[in-house]
């Protein structure tokens, strides 16, 4: 295979793969005065690939995992390259833990009650604003339903 047509097929692959994660639908939630734009992982596929491979994303962006059913809920960053915080959020919108994840690593953070959702924004976004575990996430109600 000559050098161009590899470019432009691995070009091709990449920009789907960047399609794929940019297709999920994206909601507003607030928390105090803060807002944040939050993909919306609420199928299998897109909780399973999260937010891995991404080299970057902005300050008041992050992603919404939405579950099917409430439980001890765990996340880990295998093939994750961005450090990342994760809240915990009970089916009312309240935050239950919040911790704090390192990128490529398959260590297990998990939520300290039943929780329906989890929101992972850049690693310190809950702690550089006082949000805490018990403030509560306002829009949450608005997120599609799992499928």
């Amino acid at each position: 295979m000559n050098k161009p047509l590899f470019g432009l097929l691995a070009a091709g692959l990449l920009s789907g793969a960047a399609l794929a994660q940019s297709s999920m639908p994206v909601m507003e939630l607030t928390t105090g005065f803060h807002r944040i734009e939050a993909e919306v992982a609420a199928n299998d596929q897109n909780r399973q690939v999260g937010l891995m491979n991404r080299k970057s994303m902005p300050q008041q962006h992050g992603m919404l995992f939405v579950f099917a059913q409430n439980n001890t809920h765990c996340m880990w960053m295998r093939n994750t390259l961005l450090p990342l915080s994760v809240a915990f959020v009970d089916a009312d919108g309240y935050i239950i833990n919040i911790e704090d994840m390192q990128p490529q690593t398959e260590d297990n953070h998990c939520a300290r009650k039943p929780a329906r959702y989890a929101l992972e924004m850049n690693l310190g976004w809950f702690a550089q604003r006082g949000i805490k575990p018990g403030s509560k996430l306002n829009g949450i109600d608005k997120a599609p339903r799992p499928q």
